[in-house]
């Protein structure tokens, strides 16, 4: 073989070697823009609701209401075995908790898991759970607050789930009426789901796309370091939380942002921060001067009092699904693909 021959073909399995990588690459960063989406739901589905977290005190009044909504949406209801137990703080004994949640996974007539409220627990039951069956037959899995521990596991395993209102939102609700459950039941039987809103002088202007992740700020603080902690890189993050401190508000933001939240984060939205807790010594700044000061070196888009969180509209969100959020002069949109 003559030198002219070698070099051409040498050139050609450098080409072939090139263009297979390329498309190796594109067909993996295809698979992880895509996570399992599992079935909406139609007339005749079943929904589990279970108790993984914080004891249900009053707990008939809400789980009655939240069985006779959805049976008049014409879904099937099964309550879990110990949803209804007792033991100090929690719904149940860890050991309970995790065999109704563990249930309701493994169960393939079940389509979508209510969890009945959040609260403090989930994080103890998340290292027991096995996601196995649930793979062959995926599921929704709806709750907020507590419940980000469960959503930041399903999002590092591939799958979508609903930040939402949970049973003991619906405590005080008209459920004939109300904006937050008529959004969930749209979400959950597949219809199209954005948000319009009139622009906020704070907001950070600047159009960004990107999976949606993220839930509550202590839960989100709380798994740093573990393996349950998410991967923000070409994100949208979302962040809410209940009673806290400014101090400790700043406190958590800049602990995401020493663990690299922030560095490759495609935008931030911000939900409610309730109920704040005021120190002996002020702060010295609000919410939003806090989280825009934890984020001033970053060029991305913030997007401020998106109605999600510990407040009576509390509307959804579907986490791991890919959208597009535009933040201008004039209004501000969010739309899920």
């Amino acid at each position: 073989m003559n030198l002219n021959k070698l070099f051409y073909l040498c050139l050609t399995i450098l080409i072939t070697i090139n263009t297979t990588t390329k498309i190796f690459s594109k067909n993996l960063k295809e698979m992880d823009n895509n996570l399992i989406r599992p079935e909406y739901l139609k007339v005749g589905d079943t929904i589990a609701i279970i108790a993984p977290s914080g004891v249900l005190n009053d707990h008939e009044n809400y789980i009655n209401k939240a069985k006779k909504l959805l049976e008049s949406w014409e879904l099937n209801v099964i309550i879990g075995k110990n949803v209804f137990n007792n033991y100090g703080h929690f719904s149940g004994t860890d050991k309970e908790r995790t065999k109704d949640f563990q249930r309701a996974l493994d169960d393939k007539t079940i389509s979508a898991i209510w969890c009945a409220r959040g609260g403090y627990g989930a994080m103890r039951i998340i290292d027991d759970l096995d996601y196995t069956e649930y793979l062959k037959t995926p599921k929704w899995i709806i709750g907020y607050s507590d419940i980000t521990a469960i959503h930041n596991d399903l999002h590092i395993l591939g799958s979508e789930s609903i930040h939402s209102i949970m049973c003991k939102s619906l405590e005080d609700k008209d459920i004939n009426n109300d904006r937050s459950i008529q959004a969930l039941k749209d979400v959950l039987f597949g219809n199209k789901l954005s948000y319009n809103f009139n622009n906020k002088p704070e907001n950070k202007l600047g159009k960004t796309s990107g999976q949606i992740v993220g839930g509550n700020l202590t839960l989100l603080h709380g798994l740093i370091g573990s393996k349950s902690s998410i991967n923000t890189d070409g994100k949208i993050l979302f962040i809410e939380d209940l009673g806290e401190y400014h101090y400790h508000i700043d406190r958590m933001l800049i602990s995401l942002k020493r663990a690299g939240y922030f560095d490759n984060c495609n935008g931030l939205v911000v939900g409610d921060f309730s109920d704040l807790r005021k120190n002996t010594t002020p702060f010295g700044k609000n919410i939003k001067e806090i989280i825009l000061d934890a984020v001033k070196e970053f060029n991305f888009p913030v997007l401020f009092d998106f109605p999600a969180g510990h407040e009576e509209l509390n509307m959804p969100i579907i986490l791991g699904r890919n959208i597009i959020m535009d933040i201008n002069n004039s209004k501000s949109t969010i739309e899920f693909l």
